[in-house]
């Protein structure tokens, strides 16, 4: 959206849900869709005298995102106090980390449209609860508090001002979902809001050094929307200073239905927030055997598994890089690949193409598609051995796709099998050149491109059985006379 004149600065803040079973300090259950309520115990309502109690498997959870991100993980962090006052924070304050984060600088590369790497600097992440949730639907004029959530563990992480447009923040934003959804450590879902983002915008002349005053944008929860809403601010605050305004720190909040970001209240500074050591937990401390146990775990990661894929099976960055995008989404490529090994490519074509359309249409994921890798294993088996030619073949997937049955049965009940013997072949050329005497005599004085009109012709002759390998040959020697 920047224009000649203006450079865009962005930073992300992401909140990334644990995919614990217990919450951070307390051992009620962090379940979505429960009657509201009905998982906040004592400590998650703010009783006075309760006690937090920490969560090792939110602690291996942060390290293990650390290491992924090539992190210091902190052997020794503190949890602090941030205190305000909401409806959805019982206690007053929120347990957060703040002078000493468990994570601290990290980075990410990512991908950009023109095929180069950026690196993206990762300032912390940190450990935190999350706060209850207000609601106001269905209640008339009154509001009403769901604890649920309240004290959910999550981290939050915070990358450098190294995004330079809403593409580049978007694509930093779904490596980040692809991460911590490879790591299991978030289930990445947006809708119900375990995986959500801050966004922190503002522009400045181009060559200038000093950042511009910047607005936050609250809690957007879809790519589609993070990327509208950085572009409207960016052209609300280039609007204002070229007006002679100034863009004043605040938060905003964006509206998807009329596209616009609007003002929510005036951005607070760390200080308002009386941040203080919390008294009641004591310092987080990670020995390195511990950070040992956690690396061990570390899956395969996306970039590694892309560069593999890369020299195993000889695939494009681009290829890959879509093929990574998830777990799943590897394994089904994979399993493809082990039962047909002689044509990665044409698996990966297949994979990225007609699977991912159908899938993308039916708005279903890897893990639900109906057709499996072994099926599609038999499919790209009949195309490899001449069976069926690459256009029938989209015909076969789509009734696999409807009805489950196998690629062999589908050939057999629609008679679809490829006409690869060559007298039949011939037979069907001599027939059609015998109907098209004029174009066969513009065709040999030298008007070539009829050699298409004759494939076309033959193909139709062949109800587009005809292998065209074989076609394409066989037709060029007929033509030439």
């Amino acid at each position: 959206m920047s224009n000649e004149t203006w450079e865009t600065v962005i930073g992300l803040e992401i909140h990334a849900q644990l995919a614990t079973k217990s919450k951070i300090f307390s051992a009620s259950a962090t379940q979505y869709g429960a009657p509201p309520n009905a998982q906040a115990s004592l400590v998650d309502l703010g009783y006075p005298g309760v006690l937090p109690v920490l969560n090792q498997a939110a602690v291996g959870m942060a390290v293990k995102f650390g290491l992924a991100i090539n992190a210091q993980v902190t052997p020794r962090s503190v949890f602090a106090r941030k205190n305000y006052f909401y409806p959805d924070l019982p206690k007053g304050y929120q347990i957060s980390q703040y002078e000493l984060p468990i994570v601290a600088r990290g980075h990410l590369d990512i991908v950009l449209d023109d095929g180069s790497v950026k690196r993206v600097g990762i300032t912390r992440a940190h450990l935190e609860e999350d706060a209850g949730k207000s609601m106001h639907e269905g209640l008339g004029a009154h509001s009403g508090i769901d604890l649920n959530r309240a004290g959910t563990p999550l981290i939050e992480i915070v990358s450098e001002p190294d995004l330079r447009s809403a593409k580049e923040a978007v694509a930093y934003l779904k490596k980040i979902h692809t991460l911590v959804r490879y790591l299991e450590i978030c289930d990445g879902n947006m809708q119900e809001g375990s995986f959500r983002c801050d966004a922190n915008v503002s522009v400045r002349r181009r060559g200038e050094v000093k950042f511009g005053t910047r607005a936050e944008i609250k809690n957007v929860n879809s790519f589609r929307f993070v990327e509208k809403a950085i572009n409207h601010e960016v052209a609300r605050q280039i609007d204002l200073i070229e007006s002679g305004g100034k863009v004043v720190q605040e938060t905003r909040l964006y509206d998807p239905n009329k596209d616009e970001t609007r003002s929510m209240r005036s951005k607070e500074e760390a200080n308002d927030y009386r941040y203080f050591p919390d008294p009641d937990l004591l310092p987080v401390e990670v020995t390195p055997e511990f950070i040992a146990g956690v690396r061990a775990t570390l899956p395969e990661l996306p970039d590694e598994k892309a560069a593999r894929f890369v020299s195993q099976f000889g695939l494009s960055a681009y290829d890959a890089g879509v093929l990574t995008a998830s777990r799943e989404l590897g394994a089904y490529y994979e399993t493809v690949v082990k039962d047909f090994p002689s044509d990665p490519k044409l698996a990966a074509n297949w994979v990225n193409g007609e699977l991912a359309a159908a899938l993308n249409r039916d708005n279903l994921d890897i893990t639900q598609s109906r057709i499996g890798a072994g099926p599609l294993v038999g499919l790209l088996k009949r195309i490899a051995d001449g069976t069926i030619s690459g256009k029938i073949a989209k015909e076969v997937f789509e009734a696999m796709w409807d009805s489950g049955a196998s690629a062999d049965a589908v050939i057999e009940e629609k008679g679809l099998k490829q006409i690869s013997d060559p007298a039949a072949i011939e037979k069907a050329i001599d027939e059609v050149m015998a109907k098209s005497p004029g174009q066969l005599a513009d065709y040999r004085s030298g008007k070539d491109k009829l050699f298409g009109y004759f494939v076309g012709q033959v193909m139709k002759a062949t109800g587009g059985k005809a292998n065209p390998a074989q076609l394409n040959e066989l037709l060029k020697k007929k033509l030439a006379g």
